[in-house]
């Protein structure tokens, strides 16, 4: 038996879709749209529909932008000389959130992965190789995840640029701050160990 009205009921089953949202969630975010004001909810929708509308990837770095560059890449007090390689926007979203880094970006749209039949030509790796010939890029940093799939597109990466006048670092991995060690898996801790560095 249905409690709600059609629309309501369609609402629910919308929000319910979206990742992370179960059922109970989509009623209490359908009740909250319902209580806000017509005016509210136009806003929501116009917002939802530009998105779509509007936004589109940087055509430098591949971010995501409401423009044909992104705010990094059209940023003149950005360190031209060091790019970060990450696999999506939102891992550069959190190297941004850390304040860490002052350089530029390219985004690969993914992960090597032969066994989902992802290869070289199916993320950005021409395009970075084609940035490093055009631009004056000092430093690739490889900023992918330290599983298996990443470690190995920081592999290849790494072993393309080999020839260039570049200089590739990778990103440090290992036991995070106040981490306990008997519960860092192994491949974290061969990494951590690997990683070592005088205090």
């Amino acid at each position: 038996m249905e409690y709600y009205p059609a629309s309501m009921n369609t609402l629910i089953q919308r929000l319910a879709r979206l990742p992370g949202i179960g059922r109970k969630t989509a009623e209490r975010l359908a009740m909250h749209i319902l209580r806000q004001p017509v005016a509210e909810a136009h806003q929501l929708a116009r917002s939802i529909v530009d998105l779509k509308q509007k936004l589109r990837l940087c055509e430098r770095c591949f971010a995501l932008s409401d423009d044909a560059w992104c705010r990094i890449c059209s940023d003149p007090s950005r360190d031209n000389g060091q790019v970060c390689v990450v696999e999506q926007p939102a891992d550069m979203a959190s190297i941004e959130k850390s304040g860490a880094f002052g350089g530029r970006y390219h985004i690969l749209g993914g992960v090597l992965s032969p066994m989902d039949g992802i290869g070289p030509d199916d993320i950005k790796i021409e395009a970075l190789m084609e940035r490093i010939r055009k631009e004056k890029i000092e430093e690739v940093i490889l900023a992918t995840a330290t599983n298996v799939e990443g470690e190995s597109t920081a592999a290849y990466i790494a072993g393309i640029l080999a020839p260039l006048q570049v200089t590739v670092s990778r990103i440090a991995s290992g036991v995070p701050m106040g981490g306990d060690l008997q519960y860092v898996d192994q491949v974290t801790l061969k990494r951590a160990m690997e990683s070592r560095h005088g205090i």
